[in-house]
């Protein structure tokens, strides 16, 4: 450990949440921030060589495999980097008595309740990206490790592929976007959840290995797909936003109906007061881009 700060190694460096972590985390240690080509979570030894190297005091795991639709086709390579890295990472962090925190999903549901899923909600989830996400949280539950998993919902920023970006894009081009209006959920800015963690992390070690668990991180409210578009765009006069059914925008992969996150645990535990998703989306409309720099990517 550099002058008493932990090292903190950090998968995913270049998604669009680990970009956020890699600059907010910077606070809570010494961050070794690796992308997809320095550390392959498709390559189980190669995870065991880096995190051996880093010899991390805690190991932050956003790298995953998102591709909903396309898991579907891509089922092994979807648990690989979501079930069998996640695994992996968990039993060296036992090893190397470091802290593991992870990042899941609220498609690990099924979106059949109509009040939000507290940690205790039976899981089942539809597709084949949030059957790996479920696996993953079960391989590191079953190793062990002191590990905090975060479970989160309806990931946005304003870089990346998401949502956000995608509306602002077809708003550029369209007068009118026709969009989901019957799936509930809750959206999530990237910078929040890295701030959060960094929060989190900025606490002493043996505080954190007490209190692994599993956990909502999600903010306050609800909204659809439709309501959320509507929020992005509220300033485009010219574009108009138009609520359509799930069946008339069939996918590959089905979503749940309702996927709301009861972040109470969360909120009480680590003392972190939840902000409501219209904040912190008119946050993230009014911020930079991209983060300031933060460690170089190794």
């Amino acid at each position: 450990m550099t002058s008493g700060r932990p090292t903190i190694l950090l998968t995913g460096a270049r998604g669009q949440l680990g970009r956020e972590l890699a600059f907010a985390l910077g606070g809570a240690g010494n961050v070794v921030a690796c992308d997809r080509r320095t550390l392959d979570l498709g390559d189980a030894d190669h995870i065991v060589d880096v995190v051996r190297e880093s010899a991390p005091h805690v190991i932050v795991n956003a790298a995953a495999y998102t591709a909903v639709d396309l898991a579907e086709r891509e089922r092994d390579r979807a648990f690989a980097i979501n079930a069998v890295a996640p695994r992996i990472l968990a039993e060296e962090a036992k090893r190397a008595n470091a802290i593991l925190v992870h990042y899941s999903t609220d498609y690990v549901f099924d979106g059949a309740a109509r009040t939000p899923y507290d940690e205790s909600a039976a899981t089942h989830p539809l597709n084949v990206y949030g059957e790996s996400k479920l696996a993953g949280e079960a391989a590191i539950s079953a190793s062990g490790a002191a590990a905090i998993v975060l479970r989160t919902s309806w990931v946005y920023g304003r870089r990346g592929q998401n949502f956000l970006v995608t509306m602002q894009k077809l708003a550029a081009s369209r007068s009118e976007i026709n969009v989901v209006d019957d799936q509930i959920g809750v959206p999530n800015w990237t910078r929040w959840l890295a701030r959060t963690t960094a929060t989190v992390l900025d606490q002493r070690l043996a505080q954190l290995a007490e209190r692994a668990g599993l956990y909502h991180l999600c903010a306050l409210g609800r909204a659809s797909w439709f309501d959320f578009a509507r929020e992005i765009l509220r300033d485009r006069a010219n574009v108009r936003v138009s609520p359509i059914a799930t069946s008339q925008y069939p996918t590959p992969a089905r979503r749940p109906a309702y996927g709301v996150l009861d972040a109470t645990r969360f909120a009480r535990t680590f003392g972190i007061v939840l902000p409501d998703w219209q904040t912190l989306l008119h946050e993230c409309l009014q911020s930079e881009a991209e983060p300031p720099d933060g460690p170089s990517v190794h």
